[in-house]
């Protein structure tokens, strides 16, 4: 049911009109819902449309169609439901005697589907894959080109144009009618009209005619204002899926996805359909000064006044998110961008207020309207004014020096943390548009952000933040995130996240996310497949892991800042092998001659990078050896490439590169001497014999040995 899925996301901003296109009453919504999978499932496509010998199996798909929706309808306990679906089977009873065009209909409509959605035409029993991770596909549609936009636009500016001049036409008409019955007037006097008068039958033909022509132009005149309000619809629909597939993207971008910040193009759009909304207005009130109660007038001037009202409130956005994990009594900004700003009415300076809001009333918000009444934390510096900047031609209110006091904590379940309990910030304010009488409030609220009190708590609050990133769906109740999510999914969070994270163009391969899932998962052997498992939230950060005292999250996030910080260069060229088990190890190293080492991540401690090489043993054999990791504090007083210079039983890095000609340029220079006498010193590493000779996997202590 992959496309029904994305054709849902898609739905809310499709014009009516295109929906009742889309979606005739012959074969309702409804149909298309309860039976998305089935559906899709069948082969439309081969059908020829014009071969009667196929009726056969169209009307078995019919009566199919039938026997489910009535099957449904049995079984549905709510009695709303049951006799809708009652209804809509019987509606289905108009193909009974042409079954061919039943499958015309559902081939069409999933034609049209694949349209919107910009998927290519295929057979309807191929299902759509979307690309793990891909926020186009996540957010129903592709976006549409600059180029498309902008036709869209100036086509949209082009049908107002037609109405203009339409109405000057008429204007003109009507001049013309009244000089003609004022004329044909003055001609026949005080008498009533002559049809033997060449003079006055000649007029009289003329004023029909032109009543004629002033009818047809009136009639199209409305006709091309009721185009006009559709293509407005169909472009502003375009416009606030354009938004809010922007703020999908910058709430992705959390987990490193590329995230184009330019809101220009989208303030010019935003510009232009007002202008057009502004002109249709107009147009509206003229005809019905012209033509007095027309029938359609009411109707469209409440599709305009909707319109208008949906394009104010959707071009409040949040240019720069506070952070997603906010300390108290600290400080914090935002930037909050009004896309109509240059739009607003002169006078009165446009303030801006903010406040906390918590899961639960970002909820009634978003699917009630209904605005939060109670504080959940006490705000500071909380209002700032929209002012507009002339340099970017933007209009933007920026809170500089916001900070929590302190937060109401709503009642937790079970074992639901602080640091899984999700706030918002929303921004408020009323604003007034030249050349439009009301006054209109709108709001806008920030990605989700976690609350805490103490710096420890950081780390947790932000997987709670990295969680709801990579996994929340588009238009999803807020803040709802799954409990599991497929493990390639995963794979792709975190290999994204960690590039991000490090700023590096080299991510996680393979054999990295085999070890993480092994890891995960708690399973040691090497050849499990994975591809097919789910991770649950408490195996990402609840759980501790086996035999450690931290989570997975914790010991990932220690990995991604040691190498952010001490390590980034060796990471993207290739130097360090990076997540790896200790039996994997043993696989492409048994072979290696000795002195061969490669560098991996520790799989005990948290923030630690170890070297594990070759080494040779009494016996004339081979065993690998572990070095004690490496920390952030011990590569801060001495480099990792001086480590490896230092360390003589390693001399060639995996697979058989040496080390002084990979690792040259992380030398260190020798220190010359001091001007006032005192002689340099250097810190060099040794590596102490094991202890135990018995044990493969023992990790040998790294000494600092000063040398004067």
């Amino acid at each position: 049911m992959a496309m029904w899925e994305q054709m849902t996301c898609k739905l809310q901003y499709l014009p009516t009109c295109t929906l009742n296109e889309l979606y005739p009453d012959t074969f309702p919504l409804d149909i298309r819902h309860y039976l998305a999978q089935w559906i899709e499932d069948q082969d439309w496509e081969k059908f020829d449309v014009d071969e009667i010998n196929q009726e056969p199996q169209a009307r078995r798909l019919l009566d199919n169609m039938m026997l489910m929706l009535q099957d449904l309808s049995t079984r549905n306990p709510n009695i709303l439901e049951k006799v809708k679906l009652q209804h809509i089977s019987r509606k289905l009873c108009v193909f009974q005697q042409q079954p061919m065009q039943f499958v015309r209909t559902v081939r069409d409509i999933l034609r049209k589907e694949r349209q919107i959605l910009g998927l290519k035409d295929m057979p309807s029993f191929t299902p759509y894959q979307p690309m793990l991770a891909s926020p186009p596909a996540a957010i129903g549609t592709p976006l549409p080109s600059r180029e498309e936009c902008n036709t869209d636009v100036d086509n949209l500016v082009l049908k107002v144009f037609e109405i203009q001049n339409c109405r000057q036409n008429l204007h003109q008409l009507q001049e013309d009618l009244n000089w003609e019955n004022q004329e044909l007037k003055s001609v026949s006097g005080p008498n009533e009209f002559d049809p033997q008068c060449p003079d006055q039958f000649t007029r009289k033909n003329r004023i029909q005619q032109l009543e004629y022509n002033y009818s047809v132009c009136a009639k199209k005149r409305v006709k091309l204002l009721q185009e006009a309000l559709c293509a407005l619809e169909q472009c502003q629909s375009c416009l606030i899926h354009r938004i809010m597939s922007w703020r999908w993207e910058q709430h992705r971008a959390t987990i490193g996805l590329q995230f184009d910040e330019n809101l220009g193009p989208m303030q010019t759009w935003c510009e232009q359909l007002l202008g057009v909304n502004g002109n249709l207005s107009q147009e509206l009130m003229l005809l019905k000064k012209d033509h007095g109660d027309v029938e359609q007038f009411h109707k469209l001037k409440d599709i305009l006044d909707g319109l208008l009202q949906t394009l104010i409130q959707s071009s409040l956005v949040v240019d720069k998110q506070p952070p997603q994990v906010i300390k108290t009594q600290s400080k914090f900004s935002a930037t909050v961008r009004y896309l109509l700003g240059e739009k607003m009415a002169p006078g009165k300076p446009v303030l801006l207020k903010a406040q906390i809001i918590s899961e639960a009333q970002v909820r009634n918000l978003g699917q009630q309207g209904v605005m939060p009444n109670e504080n959940v934390g006490e705000l500071h510096n909380s209002t700032a004014i929209l002012e507009h900047n002339k340099a970017s031609k933007s209009t933007c209110a920026t809170f500089r020096n916001m900070s929590i006091k302190k937060i109401k904590r709503a009642d937790r379940k079970g074992s639901e943390s602080v640091t899984e309990e999700k706030f918002a910030l929303l921004f408020t304010t009323e604003i007034t548009i030249t050349g439009f009488e009301s006054t209109y409030s709108i709001q806008t609220i920030t990605l989700p952000v976690v609350i805490i009190v103490h710096g420890s708590q950081e780390i947790n609050a932000m997987a709670t933040i990295i969680w709801d990133c990579a996994f929340s769906e588009p238009n999803r109740i807020p803040f709802v995130v799954p409990e599991r999510v497929p493990w390639k999914q995963m794979c792709d969070a975190l290999s994204t996240k960690f590039m991000s994270e490090v700023q590096t163009q080299r991510g996680l391969d393979s054999y990295n996310l085999h070890f993480l899932a092994q890891k995960i998962f708690d399973q040691q052997d090497i050849s499990e497949d994975f591809s097919n498992m789910s991770v649950s939230w408490a195996q990402f950060n609840k759980e501790v892991l086996p035999c450690r005292n931290f989570t997975f999250w914790q010991w990932f996030d220690g990995v991604m800042e040691l190498t952010k910080k001490c390590l980034k260069d060796y990471w993207s060229e290739g130097l360090i092998f990076g997540f790896i088990g200790k039996q994997h190890l043993h696989v492409i190293l048994k072979n290696k001659p000795t002195g061969t080492f490669l560098l991996r991540f520790s799989d005990s401690e948290i923030g630690g990078i170890t070297i594990a090489y070759v080494e040779p043993i009494e016996n004339g054999g081979r065993k690998i050896q572990n070095i004690q990791p490496f920390t952030k504090k011990d590569l801060d007083s001495a480099g990792l490439g001086d480590r490896i210079r230092d360390i003589i039983c390693i001399t060639h890095v995996y697979p058989d590169l040496p080390k002084n000609d990979v690792f040259n340029k992380f030398f260190s220079v020798p220190t010359p001497p001091h001007r006032d006498g005192y002689l340099p010193f250097k810190l060099t590493t040794v590596v102490n014999p094991p202890n135990n000779p018995s044990d493969d996997f023992m990790e040998m202590e790294a000494l600092e040995n000063i040398f004067w």
